[in-house]
C-alpha cells in the first residue's frame, strides 16, 4: 500500500498545502477570510483552529473552526459525521488523566462530553477514539485561535487531506479494503483484483477518505453502489446473495 505525500485543500480560498503547511497557511488566510466576512456580520464570536488526524494513520488530518463554546459532545458529533460513523459505537476523549464518554458508565470515573472547548488549553495535545472494539484513534491539538462573524455551525471544516493515492499491487488505484487482511500490502485492491481476493468478496470493504476506512462496516462517502457494480462486472458476484449451494436452511428427512 504506496501512498504519495498528504496535501489537502484549504475551504476558504482553495489552495493547497501538505498537514503543516496548511497550520501556517490558515493563520494567514483566516485572517482575511474574516476580514472579508466581517461586514457581513455585527456579531462576532471566538473560535479555535483546531487540528485532527489520524493517531495512528496521520496522512488523514482535518482543520477546524470550533466556536470556544462548543462542547467536546459537538466536536464528537462532526468527527462521527465526516469521519467515524457506522454503527452507532460508543465513543471518548481523553484529554490529560480524564475521559469524557459519549455515555459514561456510572460506575466509572469517566464524565460526560459537556466539557467545552475553551476549557482545553491551547497547544495540548488530546486524544479520541470511536468504538472500542475495532477502535479508531485521533489525535487533537488546539493551534491557534480567531474572532469571526459568528455562525449557526459549531464546527466547521478549514481543510481536509485529499484522499490518499494507494494502489492496489497491480498498480492500479485501489478501490477495496480487505477487513481481514488490510494490514498487509496485498489487502488494498482495485475492482478486478479484488473479484479475485483469496478472502472473498465478502470481506471487501470500499475504501474511503477517512482513518476508519477498511475497519468495521464503515464506507464513509464512498459511492459504494457504483465501484461494487464494478466489482461485479469482473465477477465478483454479490456478497449478498444467497450461496446456491449453501444448504444450510435446507430441510431435510430422516
Amino acid at each position: 500500500m504506496a501512498r504519495q505525500q498528504s496535501t489537502g485543500a484549504c475551504t476558504l480560498c482553495g489552495a493547497k498545502f501538505g498537514k503543516l503547511g496548511m497550520t501556517k497557511h490558515l493563520e494567514a488566510c483566516l485572517v482575511q477570510h474574516v476580514a472579508d466576512e466581517r461586514g457581513k456580520s455585527s456579531r462576532t464570536a471566538r473560535f479555535f483552529h483546531v487540528v485532527v488526524q489520524g493517531r495512528y494513520m496521520p496522512d488523514y488530518w482535518l482543520h477546524l473552526g470550533v466556536r470556544s463554546n462548543a462542547k467536546l459532545e459537538h466536536l464528537d458529533k462532526f468527527l462521527r459525521g465526516i469521519w467515524l460513523e457506522c454503527c452507532g459505537h460508543l465513543s471518548a476523549f481523553t484529554i490529560g488523566s480524564t475521559t469524557y464518554s459519549s455515555y459514561p458508565d456510572e460506575a466509572s470515573d469517566d464524565e460526560g462530553m459537556d466539557a467545552k472547548l475553551a476549557d482545553i488549553p491551547r497547544g495540548v495535545t488530546f486524544y479520541h477514539e470511536y468504538d472500542f472494539g475495532t477502535t479508531t484513534h485521533l489525535r487533537l491539538r488546539i493551534v491557534g485561535e480567531y474572532d469571526a462573524p459568528a455562525s449557526k455551525e459549531r464546527v466547521t471544516l478549514l481543510a481536509r487531506n485529499d484522499p490518499p493515492d494507494i494502489r492496489c499491487s497491480c498498480g492500479k488505484p485501489a478501490v477495496w479494503v480487505c477487513c481481514e487482511c488490510g494490514y498487509q500490502p496485498s489487502g488494498w485492491m482495485c475492482s478486478e483484483c479484488g473479484a479475485k481476493h483469496k478472502c472473498g468478496t465478502e470481506m471487501l470493504l470500499p475504501i474511503a477518505n477517512s482513518p476508519r476506512t477498511g475497519q468495521c462496516g464503515y464506507t464513509g462517502n464512498s459511492d459504494y453502489g457504483a465501484i461494487y457494480d464494478e466489482l461485479r462486472s469482473f465477477g465478483g458476484g454479490d456478497p449478498d446473495e444467497d450461496d446456491p449451494d449453501d444448504d444450510d436452511d435446507a430441510g431435510s428427512s430422516s
